[in-house]
């Protein structure tokens, strides 16, 4: 190789290498929001001007505000001229709730647009070719970061399902609650206060009926500022749940939406519905309720995005095994139960090797006062 190809190359590498560290920075920005945007894509927006300096970065706020971009632009003002403008994902090109980020972009005068994911929106994308039209450089360099941020997006494009996180918490030893149920508190202040700021951010709170028995939950947000109110879904085939249940009592405060099988009791659903608890009636899969027809038509017909799950063995199991799980976050408290009748996270499954069983990817790792919290990715393939 010649001095001034592999010059040529090793300069590539390295323009690769800085468009990456500043789509990572844009897919941080994008995360900031989550609560508001869904169910739009998560997107961050960082421009820098002539010198590679930055001058002004957005993201996506809320569904029907500004794109990332255009906050960007607006804070760079004539800065934008002649600079490079990185988005986690490919410029939109059509008139939606606001006008294509193309005209801005074009309008701002900038040089270059890097962007980390193709939007695969077959209304919203075609902003590369677009943009490259009106002579502006324009480079997909592909990011894990940017990937990952937009996964949520793609997976319900995908396949018209929520975004579901799992969550617990347990002792060192893989307790999620004593022999006799109990569970109060196995997480700190400071896991728990992260929680209830999650409630405050997603659609939707999933839990089951044994849940319901066991710990009597409200599964709203408080103490925090929420962005949106989650529904509480309660799946219970036989409509058992009891009307001065907590989540009863407080349907005030959030809507409560529960989830039954044919054979339920009539009588009761006429109970909860006089409540104000909404129905839903389920298609059973053997002795249950098939869960990925369930979670389609709570995604369709009440557009819920994104959804956290709080529940015991009974149901997280049966989720994992339909994969329909998209990543979990495990709190781990510093605690020791040793009893081997305690609840464990999950319940029914018999790998017969280690070969066989789910294996997870790690994502983050965090301490929360005296918690450990470590969130994994879910592959669908792997999973039952």
């Amino acid at each position: 190789m010649s001095e001034s190809v592999q010059a040529a190359t090793t300069d590539s590498i390295d323009q690769t290498s800085i468009d990456r560290r500043w789509l990572g920075r844009a897919a941080a920005l994008a995360l900031r929001g989550h609560g508001g945007a869904e169910p739009n894509p998560l997107v961050g927006c960082i421009i820098l001007n002539v010198s590679g300096d930055p001058v002004g970065d957005g993201y996506h706020a809320h569904c029907g505000g500004p794109h990332a971009e255009v906050r960007a632009i607006t804070a760079a003002g004539e800065q934008c001229r002649g600079g490079t403008l990185y988005v986690s994902l490919e410029p939109c090109s059509h008139h939606g709730r606001t006008p294509p980020c193309c005209d801005a972009i074009v309008k701002a005068g900038l040089s270059r647009v890097v962007f980390g994911c193709v939007d695969q929106d077959a209304d919203a994308g075609g902003g590369q070719k677009i943009l490259a039209s009106h002579g502006l450089r324009v480079d997909h360099v592909p990011s894990s970061a940017c990937d990952e941020v937009l996964s949520p997006f793609v997976w319900r494009k995908q396949t018209g399902l929520p975004w579901i996180t799992v969550k617990w918490a347990q002792s060192i030893d893989g307790c999620i609650a004593t022999r006799s149920g109990h569970s109060q508190w196995i997480s700190g202040p400071s896991s728990r206060a992260l929680v209830h700021r999650e409630r405050g951010r997603v659609d939707a709170i999933l839990t089951g009926i044994g849940t319901v028995r066991h710990d009597d939950p409200q599964l709203t947000a408080r103490k925090v500022r929420k962005r949106r109110t989650a529904c509480r879904v309660v799946i219970d085939p036989r409509a058992e749940l009891p009307v001065d249940s907590a989540l009863v009592r407080t349907i005030d405060e959030a809507p409560l939406l529960l989830v039954h099988g044919p054979k339920a009791n009539r009588d009761a659903l006429q109970l909860l519905h006089a409540k104000g608890v909404i129905t839903h009636q389920g298609e059973m899969k053997g002795p249950r309720l098939c869960l990925q027809n369930v979670l389609a038509a709570l995604s369709k017909k009440h557009d819920i995005a994104t959804m956290l799950v709080e529940a015991g063995p009974g149901l997280i199991g049966p989720l994992l095994e339909e994969s329909l799980v998209n990543e979990i976050a495990v709190f781990i408290a510093p605690l020791l139960v040793g009893d081997p009748q305690a609840t464990p996270p999950l319940s029914g499954r018999a790998p017969a090797d280690i070969a066989a069983a789910t294996r997870l990817e790690l994502r983050s790792r965090h301490t929360r006062g005296s918690d450990i919290l470590l969130r994994y990715g879910v592959n669908p393939k792997s999973t039952g």
